[in-house]
Parts: C-alpha cells; structure tokens; sequence
C-alpha cells in the first residue's frame, strides 16, 4: 500500500519500451547496446539484498521504504512514508 504522494517516488520496472518512438532502449536512437543486459550494466545494477529492513519485522524490502507490504496493510500505512492510508479498526487480522 502506498499513498498518492509517494507513487512517483517507487522505482521502476527494467522492460523494454513498448514504442518505438522516443524509446530509450532502442538500437536506432542510439540509447542501446546490441545484446546488452540492462539488469547487469553498470549504471543500473539491481541489488537483490537491499540495505533498508521493515521496522516491524526486520525483513529485507525490495525497494526503499519503512515497512513491508505485509506489515504496511496490516498497519493500514504507505509502506514508503508511514502515512494512514486505510482504517483498519472493523478487519478481521491474525497476527501471524
């Protein structure tokens, strides 16, 4: 869960642009190398093993932030910022 001030700060996804025109990944437009790995090249190396952990549960978040998704939906929180998002007093919740 994440609120509407922080959706532009989530990262985004390494695919290949769907158009052609504009696209930065093309081999036309010069933004690419022929065969290249956009997950292995330097400047945009992905790391499996962040550094930022859930301050609930101590697990490893995929990308920056303060809480997982399940914690954060359990709290009812933006899981980058902490904010309330949901109202969660009437869910049925385990705590498992």
């Amino acid at each position: 869960m994440v609120s509407d001030n922080c959706q532009k700060k989530l990262a985004k996804v390494i695919v290949p642009d769907k158009w052609k025109e504009g696209a930065s990944n093309t081999t036309e437009s010069g933004g690419r190398k022929l065969n290249e790995n956009k997950l292995l090249s330097k400047k945009h190396r992905w790391t499996p093993y962040g550094t930022t952990k859930c301050t609930i549960c101590k697990q490893q978040l995929h990308q920056e932030g303060k809480y997982c998704l399940s914690c954060a939906y359990k709290k009812g929180v933006c899981s980058m910022c902490g904010k309330q998002v949901l109202d969660t007093t009437h869910y049925k919740q385990s705590n498992v």
